[in-house]
């Protein structure tokens, strides 16, 4: 079972858009155009065009792209914060909102037109938010599952918590989950593909393997295709395998 999946993006298009263009490679390659590619979430913030990343993933569903589109914490804050000016994600500590610079939500926000919404004060920068960001853009990314399963994969943003079967794991883990699940090392009987934790590259655990690669950080967006549980990068050059 042939699935293709995508790091943590953050606001980076061109990034995101040069990675499909290797998977198109690749679909000439193999001939098939129909296995799905796996977006494990964080869409938005710290990059430079979230609102060009959220459309461009938007309209390539909408068109029929065999395209999947998981729900980040970042993406789930970024709503949070529409809905809710005062909204406190349960991922973060007390006093640490979206806007925080560590967390990159006004890079969001400067994307869809917000002036200035780091240095003014919150409830105008909202009031400014939830008449630029298009409601089409809000229900794509409250309406994004939070994990998906093909065959011997389960594909998540965080994680998942170790011990509990998948139809049992809350958002809260599916999202922001990662000391009890990074430290585990047991076989759950099949392959996780996430994100969420950044590193220098994509790596191989075992039992899961980690794609997450830096985007936000200056690094660059990785691309896998899984052949059942056998992993391989998508480079320039075409497949490397990923072993743990």
């Amino acid at each position: 079972m042939r699935t293709y999946a995508i790091g943590d993006i953050h606001g980076h298009l061109e990034l995101l858009t040069d990675i499909h263009a290797r998977i198109a490679a690749d679909r000439i390659r193999t001939g098939d155009y129909q296995a799905p590619v796996v977006h494990v979430g964080d869409l938005v913030d710290r990059g430079p065009d979230s609102r060009g990343v959220v459309e461009y993933l938007r309209a390539g569903i909408e068109r029929g792209e065999p395209w999947e589109v998981l729900k980040g914490n970042h993406d789930r804050m970024f709503t949070g914060f529409l809905n809710d000016y005062k909204y406190q994600d349960p991922g973060l500590r007390a006093g640490l909102g979206w806007l925080h610079p560590r967390l990159g939500g006004a890079a969001t926000l400067a994307s869809y037109g917000v002036a200035n919404p780091g240095d003014r004060p919150v409830a105008p920068v909202w009031q400014d938010a939830i008449s630029m960001v298009s409601q089409a853009h809000r229900a794509f990314l409250e309406a994004r599952p939070t994990w998906i399963r093909r065959g011997e994969v389960v594909f998540v943003h965080a994680g998942i918590r170790p011990g509990v079967a998948m139809e049992d794991q809350v958002e809260d883990d599916l999202v922001w989950i990662r000391t009890p699940f990074l430290e585990d090392t047991r076989d759950y009987g099949f392959l996780v593909v996430h994100g969420h934790t950044a590193l220098d590259h994509a790596t191989h655990y075992g039992n899961r393997v980690n794609i997450d690669s830096s985007a936000a950080y200056g690094g660059p967006l990785t691309g896998v295709v899984l052949e059942g549980r056998e992993v391989f990068r998508l480079m320039p050059e075409g497949r490397v395998p990923l072993h743990p």
